[in-house]
């Protein structure tokens, strides 16, 4: 499969609204261990996307969640808020971004699939966290073709509740896109795509860029890891 045939590519990011939720956490969301690593990121009290903690002090994420949706303009990273196992009015962690650095390759404006395997960012944090608070996630350059895979996401319908969709599976790979059949939704940029392996626990293989439509079918679309990041990494720590 090609991914110009994923034509109907729109990133995720959006404004920051309460949206219509429901009152709990869905079961599989709190049998997943170590989901609270995954947070919403509050943009400027306007905007938000989904982020992971990586390391104590570095979060994750999709690049064009950096750029304003309605200027264009970078945004100003001490304006972001990393909101670590949200939960409703309850926050694991709550800290501030101090820096933001993204992928060499990401060019903002363009808006095509090209820009989708770069789409990625690591912000550091202005104080970490704990270990004993939350246990960043591990990582796998792994991801290919047929793999199961899962994603947790903060959206505009659940903007203060993390949602779960497991079973999904990696439809193609293509340079650093993945080709996904999992269904996401505006505020869903930047959440982590988890490898699903029996006996192990979840690793981040992807990070969400957009949503997409081949033909009548909806998709996702991710930008896979892989030795830039630890690059990322090391220029923001």
């Amino acid at each position: 499969m090609r991914l110009r045939a994923a034509i109907a590519a729109v990133c995720l990011s959006f404004g920051l609204s309460g949206g219509a939720e429901a009152d709990e956490l869905r079961p599989s969301v709190n049998s997943m261990p170590g989901w609270e690593a995954v947070g919403r990121l509050n943009i400027a009290g306007r905007n938000m996307c989904t982020g992971s903690l990586i390391a104590n002090n570095l979060v994750l994420t999709a690049a064009h969640c950096l750029f304003d949706p309605s200027t264009g303009r970078r945004v100003d990273p001490r304006t972001i808020k990393f909101e670590a196992g949200l939960n409703g009015q309850r926050v694991k962690a709550s800290r501030t971004v101090t820096k933001a650095v993204l992928h060499p390759g990401y060019r903002t404006g363009n808006g095509g699939v090209a820009q989708i395997g770069s789409d990625l960012a690591v912000l550091r944090l202005n104080s970490p966290i704990s270990a004993r608070e939350i246990r960043p996630l591990d990582l796998s350059w792994h991801a290919d073709r047929g793999d199961v895979v899962g994603v947790l996401s903060y959206s505009h319908t659940r903007a203060t509740r993390p949602n779960l969709e497991r079973g999904c599976q990696v439809l193609a790979k293509q340079h650093q896109t993945l080709v996904m059949s999992c269904r996401v939704d505006y505020g869903a940029s930047g959440s982590p795509v988890f490898e699903v392996t029996a006996g192990h626990a979840p690793r981040l293989v992807s990070v969400i860029s957009s949503k997409a439509a081949i033909g009548s079918r909806r998709v996702s679309l991710g930008s896979v890891l892989d030795g830039t990041l630890r690059t990322l990494m090391q220029r923001a720590g």
